[in-house]
């Protein structure tokens, strides 16, 4: 089996989820309502929670006593 190569990603994933969920909303736009339209808003929403996810899991802890 070969090997894969290593890809250095240039921008974060949170950046990458927001773009991806702007193009799909703006695509979304662009689609006559109906089930193709539903289908890219509910992406567009899961890009932007699972980077709302990401800011929450990186985000310092503003206070330390609460996780104790």
């Amino acid at each position: 089996m070969p090997k894969r190569r290593p890809f250095k990603q240039t921008t974060s994933l949170k950046e990458r989820l927001t773009e991806e969920a702007t193009r799909l909303r703006k695509q979304a736009q662009g689609t006559p309502p109906g089930f193709e339209r539903e289908l890219l808003v509910r992406k567009a929403r899961r890009s932007e929670a699972a980077s709302h996810m990401i800011e929450w899991l990186t985000s310092a802890p503003s206070n330390q006593d609460r996780i104790k």
